[in-house]
C-alpha cells in the first residue's frame, strides 16, 4: 500500500457534511455542464461505494460518491463532466472520449490524479458526529 499523503486523516468531515457539500458543489456543475450540452438529467443521487466515483442510470440518474468532496475540485469537476457527458454518449466509445476532451481539454491530469489517490479518499473514515472545540 502506498504511503498516505493527503492528510485526510486530520479532518473532522462527517458524512452528513460531507454529503451537503458534495450535493452543493455537484449540482451547480452539472446543471452548468447539462446546460451547456443542452441535455437534462432526472436527478442527483449521492452514495458511498467503495470503487466508483460516478454513475449515469440510462433513466438519467447522474450518482456520485460523495466523497468526491475530499477531491481537489478539478478532481470532482471532471468526474461531474465525465458522468454528464454520459447524458449524450452512453458509452466509454472513442466519441464519448472525444466529447469530455471537448468540454475539459486537460481532463488527464485529474484523471490521473484520481487514479493515483483513490484509495486513500475511499479509505477516509469520517468521524460519526464532530466533536466540539
Amino acid at each position: 500500500m502506498p504511503e498516505a499523503r493527503l492528510g485526510l486523516e486530520r479532518l473532522r468531515l462527517t458524512e452528513a457534511q460531507g454529503r451537503r457539500e458534495a450535493q452543493a458543489r455537484i449540482s451547480l456543475l452539472a446543471q452548468s455542464e447539462a446546460m451547456a450540452l443542452g441535455v437534462r438529467y432526472r436527478r442527483i443521487m449521492l452514495r458511498d461505494q467503495r470503487s466508483r466515483w460516478g454513475s449515469c442510470s440510462t433513466t438519467g440518474t447522474l450518482s456520485f460518491n460523495w466523497r468526491l468532496v475530499l477531491a481537489p475540485h478539478d478532481v470532482l469537476d471532471y468526474v461531474v463532466v465525465h458522468e454528464v457527458c454520459h447524458l449524450v454518449e452512453h458509452n466509454h466509445s472513442k466519441s464519448f472520449w472525444s466529447l469530455v476532451a471537448k468540454r475539459r481539454p486537460q481532463y488527464l491530469e485529474p484523471k490521473q490524479w484520481l487514479d493515483e489517490h483513490s484509495w486513500e479518499i475511499l479509505a477516509y473514515q469520517p468521524p460519526a458526529r464532530t466533536i466540539a472545540a
